[in-house]
């Protein structure tokens, strides 16, 4: 097997392990208390079968934007697309292999930049260089749902790719429960740290009902 085959079916092993909403997912909608410092929104948020996003209630635009970015990240990453849409035209390498066991997996084709780092059957880091910003996300813990892991606790690091410079560090801390058959975020807690200052926003989400299906 070329090497190419073998850190291709390394990461798609760990891409296909991650886990996703699958087609019949109804959506669901829920209460938000988002929590930062002294002040304390809340609001209702409603994720539809098609995967778009409302928030509603929040008054203030700039955190009602904020969940409303929370949330399309969460259907980033719970989104089902197949290996073959998202990486097929990809080409794939090893590289190192760091004290946790966690290896290298080095791609050429991949309009972001993408490098990776896969431990097991899960993807345990990813680097990225989009134009003037470079991050890396490394999870430490994940939720085993028995069909698919969510990462549960991580960290990104950005960072001005020409000097290296540290421009913000994030730290997450999700949670999810099951509602019906699947995983939804009941959870977050976000620490922020740039230019010395620490911030702590926790976006609680409760009252949360599955949508009914549409008849076709």
């Amino acid at each position: 097997m070329s090497e190419n085959n073998k850190a291709r079916d390394l990461f798609r092993s760990a891409y296909e392990s991650r886990y996703t909403w699958d087609d019949r997912f109804p959506g669901y909608s829920a209460d938000i208390e988002l929590k930062q410092g002294d002040e304390v929104y809340t609001g209702q948020i409603r994720i539809n079968g098609d995967l778009s996003v409302e928030v509603n209630g929040i008054e203030d635009e700039e955190v009602s934007q904020s969940v409303y970015t929370q949330l399309r990240d969460v259907v980033t990453h719970r989104k089902r697309n197949t290996f073959e849409n998202a990486h097929g035209k990809n080409r794939f390498s090893l590289g190192d292999r760091d004290e946790t066991g966690a290896v290298e997996v080095l791609v050429e084709g991949d309009a972001m930049g993408s490098n990776y780092k896969v431990r097991g059957t899960e993807i345990c880091q990813v680097s990225r260089v989009m134009g003037r910003m470079a991050f890396t996300i490394d999870t430490h813990e994940s939720l085993d749902t028995g069909s698919g892991y969510a990462a549960s606790h991580y960290d990104a690091i950005f960072r001005n790719p020409q000097t290296g410079e540290t421009i913000k560090e994030l730290e997450f801390e999700d949670r999810y429960d099951r509602f019906g058959d699947y995983y939804l975020m009941t959870r977050q807690v976000v620490k922020a740290k740039a230019k010395g200052d620490v911030t702590v926003t926790e976006f609680n989400y409760s009252n949360i009902k599955l949508l009914e299906p549409v008849a076709v």
